[in-house]
């Protein structure tokens, strides 16, 4: 049963076994929609109809489920009704969740597509609200050596030092890297500095012989490889 944010359903209306509770304990999580998890999440406390229409009211404002991923504690907190408790229960949620799907990705994971970095980072870097440059370390078999996140701020090509791109992969003794950045806009078209950076990037990874294999821009649910689409990887 899916609720409507037009028209929600009271919890007063629901048949006992229809309760959110009920039916999470008979019929699984997955029967729930997003406003019932969360108001689950919320507790016992209080009026169970309110309580409902107050998770219906947080995901319409916010725009779903990535919205309110990225707000801060802080944020949640000046939600009418949500207060500090209730803010940390949906923060340490949506923690567990984004845990749960990077331990699918062990340390050995291997890159065969972009497809497959993308879908790595995707996750955890999709509602960032600041923009991060990470380096992803590869061995001769394109198997993840470690994740590095480098930069937090905006990404600039004129202040990047490509030194520290690659020391952790020298280090390592990489075969291989690919840049990550996300763009907190939610779009991951990329900009000049953008395709600049991979230039540069890839020009200094010839010199150590180590190859860049891509640069992906993460937006919000959606990435850009500038490999596939022939950016800063001019022969």
């Amino acid at each position: 049963m899916t609720l409507s944010l037009s028209f929600p359903l009271r919890i007063r209306e629901l048949a006992d076994d229809d309760h959110p509770r009920t039916r999470l304990t008979l019929h699984g999580a997955n029967t729930l929609s997003d406003a019932e998890l969360i108001s689950l999440l919320f507790g016992a406390g209080g009026d169970a109809e309110q309580t409902l229409q107050l998770a219906q009211q947080m995901l319409s404002d916010a725009g779903g489920l990535p919205g309110i991923q990225r707000l801060s504690i802080e944020e949640l907190q000046q939600v009418p009704g949500v207060g500090v408790v209730r803010a940390a229960r949906i923060k340490a949620a949506l923690e567990l969740t984004r845990r749960l799907v990077l331990a699918g990705f062990d340390e050995r994971f291997q890159i065969r597509a972009p497809s497959d970095a993308a879908q790595l980072m995707l996750i955890e870097m999709s509602h960032l609200d600041q923009e991060h440059l990470r380096v992803i370390c590869l061995d001769t078999k394109n198997r993840v050596q470690k994740i590095q996140t480098l930069y937090v701020g905006s990404l600039n090509s004129s202040l990047l030092r490509v030194g520290e791109v690659f020391k952790e992969a020298v280090r390592l003794n990489s075969a291989a890297i690919i840049l990550v950045h996300n763009h907190p806009s939610g779009d991951p078209s990329p900009s000049a500095d953008d395709i600049q950076v991979t230039r540069d990037v890839a020009a200094a990874g010839k010199l150590l012989d180590i190859d860049l294999l891509d640069h992906l821009i993460i937006g919000q649910g959606q990435w850009v490889s500038l490999r596939e689409r022939g950016l800063g990887f001019g022969t």
